[in-house]
């Protein structure tokens, strides 16, 4: 199946026209309208921030990279 997505900012809220679209005539499609997420940088910032006081705190100070990559093996063996 081959999907088709593109972009619209709607002007007026009782019709949207969708023009050009890569359909054949009489072909049947499916219709799926959501508005887009607004993105902030917000969510961004508070994530970096989150690492940071996590990095900082004493019992990830003893992680070794042997530990990780045992949890990483633990983790792909248990699928």
């Amino acid at each position: 199946m081959n999907t088709y997505r593109t972009y619209l900012t709607v002007t007026n809220p009782g019709q949207l026209t969708l023009t050009d679209l890569p359909f054949q005539s009489g072909q049947t499609v499916e219709i799926l309208i959501r508005p887009q997420k607004k993105k902030t940088g917000k969510s961004l910032k508070a994530l970096q921030k989150l690492f940071k006081e996590t990095q900082k705190l004493p019992q990830i100070q003893t992680i070794t990279e042997e530990d990780i990559q045992a949890e990483i093996a633990g983790c792909r063996s248990s699928k």
